[in-house]
């Protein structure tokens, strides 16, 4: 043997060497994509579910389960007054309310009212939201820390 010398290519082309497709496809750069993402969602899923920040009173009534997701109206210590999470008027609560649900005097509607703010205000909007012909409004309160834990 001369050396070890194994000449690798298409005789006749001058030695060079044909490259052959590759038919694996490489996984990890679409792992570290996928991952990536993964974090980024699980980093910005809980920002989104925050809402207008009010603080709540607190009461030991169980919580309600239903079906269907309610309408929330929140009452803010400032008193404003938010439909969901868009700032309203009073003047603009009822007929909000109205194109919203459709009409449906069934729908269930929670108002939040800050703690720190005159129960009258609580109860003008709660008055509207009746006056309007809903029928299924609550208050939402929330539970003290000692009996959150234990049912």
């Amino acid at each position: 043997m001369a050396g070890g010398l194994i000449k690798r290519g298409v005789p006749g082309r001058g030695g060079r060497r044909r490259r052959v497709p590759m038919s694996e496809i490489n996984v990890t750069p679409f792992v570290d994509v996928m991952l990536v993402l993964l974090i980024v969602f699980m980093v910005t899923a809980p920002l989104l579910t925050v809402g207008v920040p009010v603080d709540l009173p607190q009461t030991k009534a169980a919580q309600l389960t239903d079906e269907v997701e309610p309408l929330v109206i929140t009452v803010r210590a400032d008193g404003g007054i938010f439909l969901q999470e868009t700032s309203i008027t009073r003047e603009e609560l009822v007929p909000k309310l109205v194109a919203v649900s459709g009409a449906n005097p069934d729908l269930r509607i929670f108002v939040r009212g800050d703690k720190s703010i005159a129960y009258g205000t609580v109860m003008e909007v709660m008055g509207l939201v009746n006056s309007a012909g809903f029928r299924r409004v609550a208050l939402l309160a929330e539970l003290p820390e000692d009996s959150a834990g234990t049912r």
